[in-house]
């Protein structure tokens, strides 16, 4: 059984925590936080510590921390030569202190604290500087998840930057359309269909074939008939510069 420490209170360490609660081949034996926080109700309250010094022996150390605390925590740890990863998409596996031999176990997806996650469908991309460890973090992830990814840190920064394009630029896109339908007294759920439309279709096709509305159309009067709608410049600012991105990526100009 691979013993693993998780070091973090947020989303990621309290999801990985319960991804691995029933797993049979490894076991999280001790949570670090300075909050003292439980992940779950079947979490004892003597297998979390606020004590770095008090960290127990692990095979496998795992910084979920926020991006600036993984260099200075990982140089806090009082122990040498044990494998030790943190979970950030964009943080070159070297930020961490090479006292310990280095990794990455980088779960892409979003994560929320009330929202359950099925690791099954996570892709898991890990990164290790020794053959070895590459192999116990596929020991380690392969039961948690069917898609498991070795990816350079060069190869992981690239791919957090389209993760924040698909994900957090689309998520404010959704929050923007709340507001545009609440304003109005219109309910937002009636476009619920088109969301779970627009994100199938991307997965069955190429984006690029997948494109419609009024700015690959070269539809001027709807375009305008939206801006007059608009009553926030910002609002106005992004619907301009995304119309202008799809017409000039197909040939179209505004």
């Amino acid at each position: 059984m691979i013993r693993v420490v998780i070091l973090g209170s947020g989303n990621v360490a309290q999801h990985l925590y319960t991804g691995f609660l029933d797993q049979k081949h490894a076991k999280v034996i001790q949570c670090y936080n300075r909050k003292r926080l439980l992940f779950h109700p079947a979490q004892e309250e003597n297998s979390i510590t606020d004590d770095i010094g008090s960290l127990k022996e692990a095979d496998i150390y795992i910084l979920a921390v926020s991006d600036n605390a993984i260099t200075p925590l990982s140089a806090q740890l009082p122990f040498k030569n044990k494998l030790v990863v943190h979970t950030s998409g964009s943080v070159p596996m070297k930020a961490l202190c090479n006292l310990n031999k280095r990794g990455v176990f980088y779960p892409l997806q979003t994560f929320s604290r009330d929202k359950n996650i099925d690791f099954d469908s996570v892709p898991i991309c890990i990164e290790a500087e020794e053959e070895k460890d590459v192999h116990l973090l596929k020991d380690l992830a392969t039961p948690l998840s069917s898609k498991i990814y070795e990816i350079s840190s060069d190869q992981r920064n690239i791919l957090h930057v389209s993760a924040v394009f698909v994900n957090n630029f689309t998520n404010h896109l959704f929050s923007i359309g709340n507001d545009i339908c609440k304003e109005h007294n219109i309910p937002f759920e009636i476009l619920y269909p088109l969301i779970q439309e627009t994100a199938q279709k991307v997965i069955q096709m190429n984006p690029d074939q997948a494109q419609t509305g009024p700015a690959i159309r070269k539809d001027t009067k709807t375009i305008e008939r939206h801006l007059n709608i608009l009553s926030d410049p910002l609002q106005k600012e992004i619907y301009q510069t995304l119309t202008k991105a799809i017409q000039s990526k197909y040939g179209k100009k505004l």
